[in-house]
């Protein structure tokens, strides 16, 4: 078993970490994660990704930053960096891997933050080699968590971190605006929970899906002007709502499989009408 207790709770127990303790990691606690980010590099939509876990110099602290909020992290051990290539559904996969790699962290007993903006061109790029043909749509801060005071609540609120979309605005029944009953999600009541509480760019919560017999369809509700618009293109900006797909993903289908269902993922969308242009669809999990 690769986590050693509910993945629910770990779920629960995660939070973006911004300050930590300066203190390497025991050698042991090392191994466990290197080892772990090294077998952790196939996305279900067929995507390779490498991992590797970076030693925090001040260099890295200051490349920060430019990055609004996420400048403000203090005392990181490490980073992970992650490179994937360039492929129709790469991003959904590198979130989907990342997210189990800040789980399993958490399971540890470490701190994480997710952190996206513009590193293809950074020195985190530097770091981990990446080829022309990969990108880095974001890292991660680890380290051993400083007591939550103050400082985290405020960044809390600043970032809407406990502000979480209502259930029936995220999971619908045959079609958008019919919202499924929590009783009519049945086993699946708690996958859906998890990805309810999962975290996302700007907390933005993109992910809506659609049950329909036995396949639940996902679907990402675009925040307009994010991901695709003039700014982010000339600034090389990962498209971070796509990743947060691959997050809700990754959520779905953990706690789903530690609940004895099986299922697989499947690129098959269906006839349901979108309720607007921003609306996309991601992917469908055959249950």
């Amino acid at each position: 078993m690769v986590y050693s207790k509910s993945i629910a709770e770990i779920m629960r127990q995660r939070f973006s970490c911004r300050r930590y303790f300066e203190k390497p990691f025991e050698e042991e606690r090392r191994e466990r994660l290197v080892g772990f980010l090294s077998a952790n590099g196939s996305g279900p939509l067929g995507s390779s990704a490498r991992f590797h876990l970076f030693t925090a110099t001040d260099k890295d602290r200051d490349s920060l930053k430019g990055l609004g909020t996420y400048g403000v992290i203090r005392g990181a051990t490490g980073f992970i960096v992650g490179a994937v290539r360039h492929s129709k559904k790469n991003l959904e996969d590198y979130g989907y891997l990342m997210e189990r790699a800040i789980l399993f962290a958490t399971d540890m007993g470490l701190g994480t933050c997710w952190l996206g903006g513009t590193f293809t061109r950074s020195r985190f790029a530097k770091k981990i080699s990446a080829a022309s043909t990969e990108i880095i749509p974001a890292v991660a801060s680890i380290g051993y968590p400083a007591e939550r005071g103050r400082f985290e609540g405020t960044m809390r609120q600043l970032v809407g971190a406990d502000n979480r979309l209502p259930w029936g605005s995220l999971f619908f029944l045959k079609k958008f605006g019919n919202s499924l009953p929590p009783d009519e999600a049945e086993a699946y009541a708690e996958p859906l929970a998890m990805v309810r509480i999962g975290p996302s760019a700007s907390n933005k919560q993109p992910w809506r899906i659609v049950k329909d017999g036995n396949m639940w369809h996902f679907y990402m509700q675009r925040t307009k002007g994010y991901g695709n618009s003039l700014t982010f293109k000339l600034l090389r900006l990962a498209d971070l709502q796509r990743v947060d797909m691959g997050i809700a993903m990754s959520h779905f289908e953990l706690t789903a499989g530690e609940l004895g269902m099986k299922g697989t993922w499947a690129l098959q969308e269906p006839d349901i009408a979108k309720p607007d242009s921003l609306t996309e669809y991601t992917v469908s999990w055959v249950g």
